[in-house]
């Protein structure tokens, strides 16, 4: 696989994850009183922008994204399950959705430094785009610890 399609196949990846995670936990929070509701609707909708963007991307290279499997899929839901269960305050949301998003940053800052040299500058600015919201996700999270 070229350089710039593993690039947006970590970008694809990375928001097919995402997007489940935070319909997960709306889901679990819709009978529940938070106020971070409003921001975590707001950062999902970044991600299925993001996903539509990179999959137009990965189309034009001819290649199909690849989500994560059904159990990746299944072990997150059950933890957002899980820590929804044991202490569902907005803090206690906003401390769990930082902690991933940051694990995604850091993923993310990994891959453009590994591909920064090899693929197309368009690609890397889009990557460096994706990376600066997950970036303004975590600050947005923040007001809620």
């Amino acid at each position: 696989m070229k350089p710039q399609n593993e690039l947006l196949m970590h970008i694809y990846k990375d928001c097919d994850m995402s997007i489940t995670t935070l319909e997960k936990l709306l889901k679990e929070l819709v009978e529940k009183d938070n106020k971070i509701k409003d921001a975590i609707e707001d950062i999902l909708k970044s991600y299925e922008q993001f996903l539509k963007d990179t999959k137009k991307r990965l189309h034009k290279e001819h290649v199909e994204g690849e989500s994560n499997g059904l159990f990746t899929k299944m072990m997150a839901n059950m933890g957002v399950a899980k820590e929804v269960k044991n202490d569902n305050s907005d803090a206690s949301m906003a401390d769990m959705l930082i902690k991933g998003i940051t694990m995604g940053t850091l993923d993310m800052e990994k891959k453009i430094k590994q591909y920064k040299e090899s693929v197309d500058k368009k690609d890397l600015k889009f990557a460096n785009e994706f990376l600066e919201f997950q970036q303004q996700s975590i600050e947005k999270l923040k007001k809620y610890l």
